[in-house]
Parts: C-alpha cells; structure tokens; sequence
C-alpha cells in the first residue's frame, strides 16, 4: 500500500480536499497537523529540496501575519533564515504539502497529488 505524509491543516479546504483524494486512492496516510506537530527546519529543508525549491517558494506571503512581521518577498536572507520564521510561525507554511516516499508536491490544486501517486 503506498504510504503518503500530509502536512495538513484541517480548517483548510484545499488540505481537506488533498486528503481526500489519497483517502479515495486507498493511501495510507501519516498526518501531520503542522500548527500544533510544526515540522523541525531540517524536515521543511528536506521537503524543500525533494520539490527543488527555495523555502521562500513555500511561504504563504499573502497571509496577514507575513505582513505583521514586515517581511517581504524581496527580503534578502538565506535560506536558513526563511526555514527559521517557518518553524517560528507554522501559519506560514503553505498547505498543503505531501510526501510519497522522496516525491514532494504541495497540493495547489490538490488534483496535483495524483502526479505523484504512479
């Protein structure tokens, strides 16, 4: 059976629909709720570099709190740094994303899981 991890948060309909989906595809399913479980940084460096992106690439910076912080997409700061407000504020963390074995999507739209499902 093939196994999948969801960094899901339940209030979300695009993570209720992704998990959905791996639920109708008969995946077993790891959930983790990242606003209480937050992933270490080592885990979102991880998942970051499975998908080849940068940790700015998933950022919800259009979320309110991104804008309290007077962070902005052109921040200059390393990598380290972005994976760091990650861990300090998981409400930042775009949601969906799921793991099938060393393939990463974040489920935007969640149909995109199903690439990764074969």
């Amino acid at each position: 059976m093939t196994k999948a991890t969801i960094y899901h948060n339940p209030k979300c309909s695009k993570s209720c629909a992704s998990l959905k989906i791996l639920q109708d595809n008969n995946v077993e399913i790891e959930e983790v709720r990242y606003l209480e479980q937050t992933p270490s940084k080592e885990t979102l460096k991880q998942l970051c570099a499975s998908m080849s992106v940068s940790p700015l690439k998933i950022i919800r910076t259009g979320e309110t709190l991104f804008k309290e912080l007077g962070l902005s997409k052109d921040d200059i700061k390393t990598d380290d740094e972005w994976l760091d407000i990650l861990v300090q504020h998981p409400k930042l963390i775009e949601r969906p994303i799921i793991q099938i074995g060393d393939k990463v999507v974040i489920g935007r739209p969640p149909e995109i899981i199903l690439t990764i499902l074969s």
